[in-house]
């Protein structure tokens, strides 16, 4: 038995032949980790990294060579040109609202081809959210091309893509759809089909929840640009906020001129003690997302055993760090994410319940005790509360913390006269 929490015998047999079923993919989770641990510490390395990089500026951020030399890293370990990696992005929605209105201009034209984008970016383009100074408002277009049997319509995506195309926008995660993640090499292939149609075309990726859950990046394989947050993959779960943007030179000078303003770009921004924290949450990431990786194949291992629907399978590779379980009815949803929350380090005693969440068009379960408020590779697990009442769960700081949340969130269950 667990010597610190009270899990029945049932639930613990099927942790065992949950944990047997994993070791196959743990190996390979863990050759991942050790290559992209190497890039980074090469790109830390090659750009003589010391303590000096620590050091704080305030006002305008002058010669901030900490902040400088970060987003050379960056640049490196993504396969990019350039990168502009900053605290004050607030969220991944916002550095991601920051790389649209940064690079797209009146009479552009944005074709997501990844199907409706995730919810949070509706009232960026326009979809909802009338006079809230949307792209639609500014006089940019857009359309979007569904998906076709939940995979990337490529016939559709060659058709679509012509000369009144400035931008390609492609979601890598599966936002709160049922649909696969996407793999760097249905990236690579958009991008060929893209720039066959339109050499000038812009091919931009949300790639939040995917960072270094593959061995190359979307801009290794043609991508134009990238963003996300730092409060997920990236930030190692040492960052406690920001964001990044990743490509082309040119287009991320132009964010940068968005951020802050024209003429001075990256050039100001006081880094106020976040230096150390921005660079030691990027060294950690390749091991934390593969932490964050185990824990979901074994959750997706765990509950496919007790009779539940799980996208991905344990078996299956993975895009990014997101697991789904169809739990079947809003009261079972409910209780797994209140089972998680029992095990988080922070807030244990939070009994999570549905609410009217910002952003959202209906109401949402969040089970969320972070260091970080809102970090995303922290385990979380949150649902919308409507059919076919999947729960998405993502995340883990280490495998271990994560696996007892797994247990006490069928525990839960159990105990309600819910689990399978």
């Amino acid at each position: 038995m667990n010597p610190f929490f009270n899990i029945s015998e049932r639930i613990e047999n099927a942790d065992k032949i949950a944990l047997n079923l994993c070791s196959e993919q743990f190996q390979l989770i863990d050759e991942i980790t050790e290559y992209n641990q190497l890039k980074v510490q090469k790109a830390f390395i090659d750009n003589g990294i010391s303590e000096s990089h620590f050091v704080s500026s305030t006002g305008y951020g002058y010669g901030d060579r900490g902040r400088e030399t970060l987003d050379k890293v960056w640049a490196q370990v993504f396969g990019a040109e350039d990168a502009l990696v900053r605290h004050n992005f607030t969220c991944g929605t916002h550095t991601l609202a920051t790389a649209l209105f940064g690079v797209l201009r009146p009479n552009d034209k944005m074709l997501c081809v990844t199907g409706t984008p995730y919810d949070t970016i509706h009232n960026v383009i326009g979809i909802s959210g009338e006079g809230m100074g949307s792209l639609k408002e500014f006089g940019i277009e857009y359309d979007e091309i569904p998906l076709k049997n939940d995979r990337l319509d490529y016939e559709a995506i060659e058709i679509a893509v012509d000369s009144s195309v400035t931008m390609v926008y492609i979601q890598r995660s599966r936002g709160y759809e049922l649909r696969p993640s996407l793999s760097i090499a249905e990236i690579e292939k958009v991008c060929k089909i893209a720039k066959a149609k339109n050499p000038d075309v812009i091919v931009m990726v949300d790639n939040c929840y995917g960072e270094f859950v593959e061995k190359l990046e979307p801009t290794e394989v043609g991508t134009d640009l990238i963003a996300g947050s730092l409060i997920k993959n990236a930030g190692g779960g040492i960052a406690t906020t920001g964001g990044y943007i990743a490509g082309k030179h040119k287009l991320v000078e132009k964010c940068a001129y968005r951020l802050t303003t024209p003429g001075l770009g990256k050039e100001v921004g006081a880094t106020l003690n976040m230096n150390r924290e921005l660079y030691m949450g990027l060294f950690y990431a390749p091991h934390t997302v593969g932490e964050a990786v185990k824990s979901a194949v074994y959750i997706s291992a765990l509950f496919e055993h007790f009779g539940y629907s799980v996208t991905p399978k344990y078996n299956e590779i993975r895009h990014d760090i997101v697991q789904s379980i169809g739990l079947e009815n809003p009261e079972s949803l409910v209780a797994f994410c209140q089972g998680i929350q029992s095990g988080s380090p922070i807030d244990s005693f939070v009994l999570p319940e549905p609410w009217d969440m910002p952003g959202y068009d209906s109401k949402v379960v969040m089970a969320a005790g972070a260091f970080t408020l809102g970090s995303s590779i922290e385990l979380s697990a949150d649902a919308p509360i409507r059919e076919p009442y999947y729960a998405w769960i993502q995340g883990g700081l280490n495998f271990h913390s994560a696996k007892i949340c797994a247990k006490l969130a069928a525990q839960k269950m159990e105990d309600k006269g819910l689990l399978k």
